[in-house]
Parts: structure tokens; C-alpha cells; sequence
């Protein structure tokens, strides 16, 4: 083979690599955390009532699940935020094992492991009814998970819950 074809077979070997390669980075990103959105009852069964002690609030909740086979998971300092802007952030420390989730609920109450639950300690609805963005951020501020939906195009029985992962 003379030294043009070797060349020439070589950029084509790069080039190939190259080709394969990208892909198989963008999939890998789009898996990089075992923290994942399950789920969310956007829409609080009944009339929409912000009341502190007799509203509904704490019927809609989020679910982050740790989808990892091995790895605890800290949701300290990890932060929760719709399309608005409006954010929770886990200040305490609240381990997820393998497999394990947690429903981050409106309203007050008494944060817990053994009943893997959360509250945001906020009497305001953090979901629209008709449309939002869920963001899910990582203590280094990289995202996690993200999920948009609308009640028409995402939610078919117009329960208010919808499944993610």
C-alpha cells in the first residue's frame, strides 16, 4: 500500500471512530444520574384549596426515585423547580437507597424516612393544573432529570398524576 492509500484508509478509520464515538457520549449523558422523576400529582384531588390547615396541598406531591442497583443516594442540597422559577431545596440530609424513592408533598408535616416523605413546608401549590416544567437539579446545579407535560397532551385520564420513568 502506498503512503496516499494509507492515508487515506487511516481518516476513514478516524472518521468511523469518530461517527461511532458521538452517539454513544449523547446516550451516556442522558443517563448519567440514577436520580430520576417517577412521577407527580400535579393536580391535587378536589377543589384547589392553599388553606394551611384545611387545603390540599399536601395531596400533590412529586416522586424522585433512585433508580441506581447499588449507590445511596444524599438528596441534601439537591433542588426541585417548575417553569416559573418557584424551587425547593433538600436542606437535610434524606438518604434514598437502591430502588428507593421519596414524595416530596406540599404543606406542613414531619419529614420522614421510614415513610419516605418530605414536605416543602408550604402551603402554596408548586404544579399548574394545566401545564409546567419539572426541573431536577443535582447539588453541583447540573441537571438531573427534567419533564414538561400538559393536562391534554400528558395526562389521557385527567387524573392529575402522571408517570415518568
Amino acid at each position: 500500500m502506498n503512503k496516499r492509500v494509507r492515508t487515506a484508509v487511516a481518516a476513514a478509520a478516524a472518521a468511523c471512530a469518530v461517527v461511532v464515538l458521538i452517539p454513544a457520549q449523547a446516550q451516556a449523558a442522558e443517563y448519567s444520574s440514577a436520580l430520576k422523576i417517577r412521577g407527580v400529582q400535579y393536580d391535587a384531588p378536589g377543589r384547589d384549596s392553599n388553606s394551611c390547615t384545611s387545603g390540599n396541598t399536601r395531596d400533590e406531591y412529586l416522586t424522585i426515585k433512585n433508580y441506581s442497583s447499588r449507590a445511596t443516594i444524599n438528596l441534601r442540597n439537591y433542588v426541585v423547580k417548575d417553569a416559573a422559577g418557584h424551587r425547593f431545596a433538600f436542606t437535610a440530609n434524606h438518604y434514598l437507597q437502591p430502588g428507593d424513592y421519596v414524595k416530596l408533598r406540599g404543606g406542613n408535616g414531619t419529614d420522614s424516612d421510614k415513610y419516605n416523605v418530605v414536605y416543602r413546608d408550604n402551603c402554596n401549590f408548586l404544579w399548574n393544573n394545566d401545564r409546567d416544567t419539572i426541573y431536577l437539579y443535582k447539588p453541583s446545579g447540573s441537571r438531573s432529570d427534567v419533564h414538561a407535560y400538559t393536562r391534554s397532551g400528558s395526562d389521557p385520564d385527567r387524573n392529575g398524576y402522571i408517570r415518568f420513568h
